[in-house]
C-alpha cells in the first residue's frame, strides 16, 4: 500500500479527532461528535491494519476477538457503572502502551537515539504508574477498596521517594540505555516503581476527589500514548495522545476550580476523612418525614429543583427521578435539575445518568445558573447528594471544604433531602443543612422512596 494513502488516512483520522472533541462541546451536536470519533478510530485502525510492514495478521486477528470479548461486555454495563469502565480503560490504555514502549526498548536498545530514548521513558513511566493507578481507581469505585483515604505517617514522603527513583532511573536510562545494567535491572525496576507509584498515589485519595482523578488519569494516558507516538514515529498518535492529555488536563483544572482545591491538595491532602464538626450529630435536632407528607407539600409547590448526587446513581434511580419529574410537570408543577460540576464519581457522572432516562436536557441547570433561581425555588429536592450542597463551604473557615462553590439549595424555601442516614458524604463532614428549620430529611433508598413518593402524587389520578 502507497504510505502516502496511509498518511492521508492518518490525516482524516486527527481532523476527525479533532471535530469529535469540538462536538461533543455541545449536547447538540454530542451525537454526531461520538460517530464522527468513532469513525475516527475505525480509519487510525484500518491505516494500522494496511502498513506494509505487517506480514502477519493471525496473532492480530486473535488479538481483535479477545479484544471483542472483553470489550462488548464492558460497553453494555449500566450507565452507573461507567465511572468504573472508564478507570478500566485507562488502564488497559496505559498497559498497552507500557507494553509496546517495553518492546521497542529490547528490539531496539543497540541503535536508539537519546531523544527516543528520553520519550520512550517517559511513555513507559507514565504508562505503568496510570495502569496501576487506574485500577486502583476502578476498585474504590466499584467499592472493591475502602473509598476512604488510606494513609500512613511519611506517606508523602515515600510516595515523592519512589518516583523520584523512577526519575533517576529514567535518566540513568537515556544516558546508557544499551549497557547490561539498563536492560536487565534499571529497565524492569523503573517499571516496578511506578507501578508501586501508581497505588500509593491513589491510596490517600477519597472517593470525593475522583472526578477529578478520572480526568487526570486521562490526561496521563493521552501524554504516554503521544509519547509513544513519538518513539513509533506514527504522526496520528502524536494528535491523538496530544488531544487526550490535553483536554484530560484542561477538565481537571476545571475540577479544581469547581472544588476550590489544588492539585496538590486532591492528591496529597487525604480529603475525605471522617471528621468531627463543631457540635456532633447527636447534639443536632433534625425533621424527617414520610412519602406521604412530602408529597402534599410538593402538590403545594409552584417550583420544585431537583439535584442529584451520587445516592442517585448508586441506587439506579433515574428512570424513577424521570416518573416524578413527568408527574409533577403534568400537575403544573416546573421542575428543574440543577447540576453540580463534581457531582457523582466523574465529570458529567449526572448528566450522563439523566440522559439515560430521557429527561429533557434543557431542564439541566448549571451551577451558577441554577444558584440564580434557587432564591425563588419552592423545594429543593436532593436526591443523593451530600457535599455539594453544604453551607459550611461558604462560612466555616475551618472546614475542609470551604470556598468550595455549592449550590445554594439553603436559600429555597423549603429543602427535601432523600437519604440513606445522617453519615457524612465523602468529604468525612456533616452537613449543616440537613439541621435548618426548612429542611426534611426522607430517609431510605433513594429509587425506593421515590418510588413511594409517586404511589402518593398519583394516588387521586
Amino acid at each position: 500500500m502507497n504510505e502516502s494513502i496511509i498518511q492521508i488516512i492518518y490525516l482524516v483520522a486527527a481532523a476527525c479527532f479533532i471535530l469529535s472533541l469540538k462536538w461533543l462541546n455541545s449536547v447538540k451536536t454530542s451525537r454526531r461528535g461520538v460517530i464522527v470519533g468513532v469513525a475516527g478510530m475505525l480509519l487510525a485502525v484500518v491505516g494500522t491494519l494496511i502498513q506494509p510492514s505487517i506480514e502477519y495478521y493471525t496473532w492480530l486477528a486473535v488479538a481483535i476477538v479477545l479484544g471483542s470479548i472483553i470489550g462488548v461486555p464492558l460497553a453494555l454495563i449500566p450507565m452507573t457503572k461507567v465511572p468504573q469502565r472508564t478507570a478500566l480503560s485507562h488502564a488497559f490504555g496505559a498497559m498497552a502502551v507500557t507494553m509496546v514502549g517495553t518492546a521497542e526498548y529490547y528490539m531496539n536498545f543497540q541503535h536508539i537515539s537519546t531523544f527516543v530514548m528520553s520519550t520512550l521513558c517517559i511513555e513507559v513511566l507514565l504508562g505503568s504508574l496510570t495502569f496501576t493507578a487506574s485500577l486502583m481507581a476502578a476498585g474504590k469505585l466499584q467499592e472493591l477498596l475502602p473509598s476512604r483515604p488510606i494513609t500512613y505517617k511519611g506517606q508523602n514522603f515515600v510516595n515523592f521517594g519512589v518516583i523520584g527513583a523512577a526519575v533517576v532511573i529514567c535518566v540513568l536510562l537515556v544516558m546508557n540505555p544499551a549497557s547490561s545494567l539498563s536492560l536487565h535491572i534499571l529497565f524492569p525496576l523503573m517499571i516496578v516503581l511506578c507501578m508501586i507509584f501508581g497505588v500509593s498515589f491513589i491510596m490517600p485519595i477519597g472517593g470525593a476527589d475522583m472526578p477529578t482523578v478520572i480526568s487526570l488519569l486521562n490526561s496521563y494516558a493521552g501524554l504516554s500514548a503521544a509519547m509513544m507516538g513519538f518513539v513509533l514515529n506514527n504522526k496520528l498518535l502524536i494528535v491523538a495522545g496530544a488531544l487526550d492529555g490535553s483536554s484530560g488536563l484542561i477538565l481537571s483544572i476545571i475540577m479544581c476550580k469547581a472544588m476550590n482545591r489544588s492539585f496538590m491538595n486532591i492528591l496529597f491532602g487525604a480529603f475525605g476523612q471522617v471528621q468531627k464538626s463543631a457540635t456532633a450529630i447527636e447534639q443536632k435536632a433534625y425533621r424527617s418525614a414520610g412519602a406521604e407528607e412530602a408529597a402534599e407539600l410538593m402538590r403545594t409547590a409552584s417550583t420544585i429543583m431537583i439535584v442529584p448526587g451520587y445516592g442517585m446513581a448508586v441506587a439506579h434511580a433515574q428512570h424513577k427521578v424521570r416518573e416524578l419529574f413527568d408527574i409533577l410537570t403534568r400537575q403544573g408543577i416546573d421542575v428543574k435539575f440543577a447540576i453540580h460540576p463534581v457531582a457523582g464519581r466523574m465529570p458529567g457522572h449526572m448528566n450522563v445518568l439523566l440522559a439515560e432516562a430521557d429527561i429533557p436536557y434543557d431542564k439541566l441547570i448549571e451551577m451558577d445558573d441554577a444558584n440564580g433561581e434557587l432564591p425563588q425555588v419552592d423545594i429543593s429536592l436532593i436526591i443523593g447528594a451530600n457535599d455539594v450542597t453544604n453551607p459550611v463551604a461558604r462560612y466555616d473557615k475551618t472546614s475542609p471544604i470551604y470556598g468550595m462553590p455549592i449550590l445554594d439549595v439553603d436559600k429555597s424555601r423549603m429543602v427535601m433531602v432523600i437519604k440513606r442516614s445522617m453519615n457524612p458524604g465523602f468529604a468525612g463532614i456533616d452537613n449543616d443543612l440537613y439541621y435548618m428549620d426548612k429542611t426534611l430529611m426522607l430517609f431510605g433508598d433513594a429509587k425506593a422512596f421515590v418510588s413511594d413518593l409517586i404511589k402518593e402524587l398519583t394516588r387521586d389520578e
